[in-house]
C-alpha cells in the first residue's frame, strides 16, 4: 500500500474529500496516510475527520497526523500540497488593501495580478522547501501541487527541482459541467479537448458525437440566457471564437477590459464581483465553528444536514439578484443528492493515484512543463494539457500550436509568471517590479511610479513572510 502525505492537511474540509476519494478505491483503502500542517489544532481536527471517515467507511488505513514535515515526508509514494502561505490574515489582507490604496481593484487576487504576484512570492519558497525535504527523503515520489498560483508555483519547482510535480485544477471539469448545463446537454454524452495555461485554458473542441457544440453555445448569447454571474466568460467566447475555462471572476482581473475605477458601468454590466475573495473567507470563517462541529459530530448525518442548510441559504441569497442561477443551481444539487452522487469529489489527485498503482488508465488535466507540448507558447512555461495516467506515471499530450489569438492572450499572462518566478529563484528584487510592470490588469490602471510604490509598499507590509530580494 502506497504512502499519501497530505501537505497543509489543516485544510480540513478539502482533506475529508481527497481522502473520501482515496479511500472510495479499495486498492488504496489499506493506505498510509501522513497529516501534517503548521496549525496543530487544525491539524488535530483533520485526524479526527479523517478517522472518522475510515470508520464510516469501512476501510483500515493507518492514519497518522504530525507537525513534523520530514516526518510526513519520509518515504511517501504521493504529496499533496494544498498550502496558502501567509493565510487569509495577515497576508491575503494585504494583497487586497494596500493595492485599493492605488485605485486598484481585485476579485481574487490568487493567480495573476498583484495579489497572484505576491502570492507567489510566499508560496514558492515554501514548495522548493517541500521539495528539497522530498529529494532528501522520497526522491521517487510525485508532488500533487494544488497551491495557487499554480503556473507560477509548478513552474519554479520545474526549474529548481528534480521532483516530479503536476498541478491539479478543477476548472476545465467545472466549466465543462457549467456549459453542458447551459446548452441541456448531459456532460456525460460531451467530449472536449482543452489546452493553454491554468486559469487560462480554451476549449479547442467541445462535441456530442463529432458534432460540434460551439453553436449551441453561441445560441445561449442570442436568446439572452446568458447566466449573470458568467457575462464575462461569454463576452469573451464572442470575441475569441473559444471559450475560456476558469470563471468570470477570475478571468476578469487577468486582463485590461473589464475592472477600471472610472468606469463603473463596466463593473455593473458584466456584474464582476469585486473583492469576492474576502468575502468568501469571512463567510468560511464565520462558519467555520458550525461546519467544525458538524464534521467532528458523532452523528454521521450531521454533516449532510449542515451542507443541506448551507445550500439553501446561499440558493436563497443568489436567488435575490440572479433567480435563473439560482434554480440552476438547486436543479444541480437535487440531481447530485438523487445521484448519490457524493462519493467522489471530481478532484483528479485520487485518480492519478489510483491509476499508477493498479496501472488503470486515465486521462486528466494537469499543469506541467512545456516541453514540446504547445508550440507557439514558451518553452518551459508551465501548460495545462490532457494527461494520460498509468503505471508509466503523468505522461502529458503534445497539442502542437493552438489558434494564434488565443497563445498571443495567454503569453500576456505568462510574460508575469516568468519574471515572479525569476525574482523568487534569483531573489532579484528588479524582477518584482518588471512582475507587476507588465500585468495587464495592474498596467492599465497604474502608472510606473505607482507600480513601483505600491511593490515596495507590498514588500514591506509581507516582512518576514517573504524573503530578502537583492
Amino acid at each position: 500500500m502506497p504512502k499519501i502525505t497530505f501537505i497543509g492537511a489543516g485544510s480540513t474540509v478539502f482533506t475529508r474529500n481527497l481522502l473520501g476519494d482515496i479511500l472510495s478505491f479499495p486498492e488504496l483503502a489499506d493506505s498510509t496516510i501522513s497529516l501534517f500542517d503548521i496549525d496543530e489544532q487544525r491539524l488535530a481536527d483533520s485526524a479526527i475527520v479523517a478517522r472518522k471517515l475510515a470508520e464510516r467507511s469501512g476501510t483500515h488505513p493507518t492514519i497518522e497526523a504530525t507537525a513534523d514535515r520530514r516526518r510526513a515526508l519520509d518515504g511517501t509514494d504521493y504529496s499533496i500540497c494544498m498550502i496558502q502561505v501567509g493565510g487569509y490574515k495577515p497576508s491575503t489582507v494585504i494583497d487586497f488593501d494596500i493595492p485599493k490604496k492605488y485605485g486598484l481593484q481585485q476579485t481574487i487576487g490568487d493567480t495573476l495580478g498583484i495579489g497572484g504576484i505576491m502570492r507567489g512570492l510566499r508560496t514558492i519558497p515554501v514548495l522548493l522547501d517541500i521539495s528539497r525535504d522530498m529529494e532528501e527523503l522520497c526522491p521517487d515520489a510525485i508532488l500533487l501541487n494544488y497551491a495557487n498560483p499554480m503556473a507560477m508555483n509548478c513552474w519554479a519547482l520545474n526549474r529548481a527541482s528534480r521532483i516530479k510535480t503536476v498541478g491539479l485544477c478543477h476548472s476545465i471539469f467545472h466549466t465543462a459541467t457549467e456549459l453542458a448545463h447551459d446548452i441541456g446537454v448531459p456532460i456525460t454524452d460531451i467530449n472536449y479537448l482543452c489546452a493553454g495555461i491554468n486559469h487560462m485554458a480554451f476549449f479547442l473542441r467541445f462535441e456530442r458525437d463529432g458534432q460540434d457544440l460551439y453553436p449551441l453555445i453561441q445560441k445561449v448569447i442570442e436568446e439572452k440566457r446568458v447566466p449573470n454571474w458568467n457575462r464575462v466568460r461569454y463576452e469573451l467566447f464572442k470575441r475569441l471564437g473559444y471559450f475560456v475555462t476558469e470563471s468570470s471572476e477570475h478571468f476578469s482581473e487577468y486582463v485590461p477590459w473589464f475592472i477600471k475605477r472610472d468606469r463603473s458601468d463596466l463593473i455593473r454590466d458584466y456584474n464582476i464581483p469585486l473583492d469576492e475573495y474576502l468575502r468568501r473567507c469571512e463567510t468560511q470563517i464565520a462558519e467555520w465553528e458550525d461546519l467544525r462541529t458538524a464534521l467532528l459530530a458523532a452523528d454521521p448525518d450531521a454533516l449532510s444536514r449542515y451542507e443541506q442548510q448551507r445550500m439553501e441559504q446561499r440558493i436563497e441569497r443568489i436567488a435575490e439578484h440572479d433567480p435563473l442561477q439560482a434554480q440552476s443551481l438547486r436543479e444541480a444539487w437535487e440531481s447530485k443528492q438523487q445521484r448519490g452522487d457524493t462519493q467522489h469529489s471530481g478532484e483528479y489527485g485520487s485518480l492519478i493515484i489510483h491509476s499508477m498503482e493498479t496501472g488503470q488508465p486515465r486521462v486528466v488535466y494537469g499543469n506541467v512543463a512545456n516541453h514540446g507540448l504547445i508550440d507557439n507558447l514558451p518553452e518551459g512555461c508551465c501548460v495545462e494539457t490532457p494527461c494520460l495516467v498509468d503505471q508509466n506515471g503523468v505522461q502529458p499530450t503534445r497539442i502542437g500550436s493552438i489558434p494564434p489569438h488565443l497563445a498571443a492572450l495567454m503569453r500576456t499572462n505568462i510574460n508575469v509568471q516568468e519574471l515572479t518566478v525569476e525574482a523568487a529563484l534569483t531573489r532579484k528584487r528588479d524582477h518584482i517590479y518588471h512582475a507587476a510592470m507588465l500585468d495587464p490588469h495592474t498596467a492599465a490602471e497604474l502608472d510606473l511610479d505607482q507600480i513601483g510604490d505600491l511593490v515596495d509598499e507590498l514588500i514591506a507590509a509581507h516582512g518576514e513572510w517573504l524573503p530578502t530580494y537583492e
